[in-house]
């Protein structure tokens, strides 16, 4: 018998077998010799091969091999066929930097030459990638690869999308998406949630004089200047007890939620309760708006005191402000008591018309400057810094905003009752997928 090496080096090692398997087209010969075996398909990716593998690509890798490699083991004919995507945001930033163009400005250099150098980028580093994932021990057919770009691929997708429009499953519509201003792009939310900051924002407290009592004023919250143009209600909760309070020293009634008083009022002989209410009650409330930009939406329902749950007397006034462009609670509410959106903030993050006073402004350069035009009209009853957690774009660096998007929508619901009885026949692993997030 031959004698072992006491001392083992794994790189050598590695390279031998490496070096073996391709000699001996190990991985190809599992294929070719099971040609009358059952197949088990699995296509594998896509990832981007415009940058080279990380950690994270090769982690999920390793654990996807295990399947396919188990399949091999148990006899069956499995291919293989690795993937690339090469549509989509990373493709698109990195020939934006080599052109030295940014958003709309495509369009002047052709779409047909920007097309071209993305198609020339994407597959940069694909023998990077090729060497590292085999180098994982990993068997992956490389040479019969699919690439998202190939009209093959493309066609079957546009095929897809027009079966379901045909059976009238696809409808247009708003949703309220995390926008990046530096990528022009609506994100997913994974990617929204990629890179928190802490950061400083002005949390400001706002009076909103009633038009049956100009003496008598709400007490809205907000952490967003910026939203504030497009504000079109006031929203309060059912439940929440609210106080009409008489401030001494100014002789104004504002009304809030009760147990918040002592935020605003640190001595108790600086204010007067006068009544106490529930939120229910202050329900269809008129109230003056701060900006008269879009004055006509009054008659269409707007500038009124609406009620839902939502709100919370954590923080803040127990009243909200809300912006139907601009937060997905503000669109879902507004929605259902029939006010209409508002957007006067275009894809770079700036106003446009008709909120001309800051026309042409970044949403965060405009926040001093409506601070400033609110505290000279006496609308600001509060003004400090907080420290919160907000979302930053992980590729541009700039904060997201949450915005009012258009876009395409399957109608599930109509097709519900088909999947949950496809779903009884489809094997999930984990089995608890089934009937939890797959199944709901």
């Amino acid at each position: 018998m031959r004698s072992t090496e006491k001392e083992l080096h794994l790189p050598t090692l590695e390279e031998a077998i490496l070096k073996r398997w391709e000699a001996e087209d190990t991985f190809g010969r599992s294929v070719r010799n099971r040609r009358d075996a059952q197949e088990y398909v699995f296509y594998d990716g896509p990832p981007f091969a415009n940058n080279l593998p990380h950690y994270g690509h090769l982690l999920a890798g390793i654990i996807k091999d295990i399947v396919p490699r188990y399949w091999t083991m148990r006899g069956m004919r499995v291919e293989r066929r690795f993937g690339w995507d090469t549509h989509g945001l990373p493709v698109e930033m990195e020939i934006e930097r080599e052109l030295g163009i940014v958003g709309k400005s495509i369009e002047e250099v052709g779409i047909e030459t920007f097309n071209e150098a993305c198609r020339a980028s994407v597959l940069k580093y694909s023998k990077e990638w090729e060497k590292t994932v085999l180098r994982t021990g990993r068997w992956v057919d490389f040479q019969d690869r699919y690439l998202t770009m190939q009209a093959s691929f493309m066609e079957s997708v546009w095929w897809t999308f027009k079966q379901l429009w045909d059976k009238d499953l696809i409808y247009e519509g708003y949703r309220i998406l995390p926008y990046s201003t530096g990528c022009h792009t609506t994100l997913s939310n994974f990617e929204a949630s990629a890179d928190y900051r802490d950061v400083q924002d002005p949390a400001i407290t706002l009076t909103m004089p009633l038009v049956s009592d100009p003496g008598t004023k709400l007490l809205v919250w907000t952490t967003t200047p910026w939203t504030l143009p497009a504000n079109l209600a006031v929203a309060a909760h059912p439940q929440i007890d609210y106080v009409k309070l008489r401030d001494l020293a100014d002789e104004t009634n504002y009304i809030m939620a009760k147990s918040l008083v002592h935020t605003l009022y640190k001595k108790p002989d600086t204010y007067e309760i006068l009544s106490e209410m529930k939120g229910e009650s202050l329900k269809g409330l008129q109230y003056v708006p701060l900006f008269d930009f879009f004055e006509e939406m009054r008659e269409r329902g707007a500038f009124k005191v609406v009620i839902d749950e939502y709100v919370t007397a954590e923080d803040g006034t127990g009243m909200v402000h809300l912006a139907p462009a601009y937060g997905e609670d503000d669109h879902r509410v507004c929605a259902r008591e029939g006010i209409p959106l508002v957007d006067p903030i275009n894809m770079d993050g700036k106003f446009t018309e008709p909120v001309n006073s800051w026309k042409g402004l970044y949403i965060k350069d405009a926040d001093p400057l409506i601070i400033q035009d609110l505290k000279k009209r006496g609308r600001i009853a509060k003004h400090s810094t907080i420290v919160h957690s907000y979302p930053f774009c992980e590729r541009s660096g700039f904060p997201l905003m949450y915005k009012a998007m258009p876009v395409w929508f399957v109608n599930v619901t109509a097709i519900k009752e088909r999947i949950i009885t496809c779903n009884e026949h489809t094997s999930w692993i984990p089995e608890h997928l089934k009937s939890g997030r797959f199944g709901k």
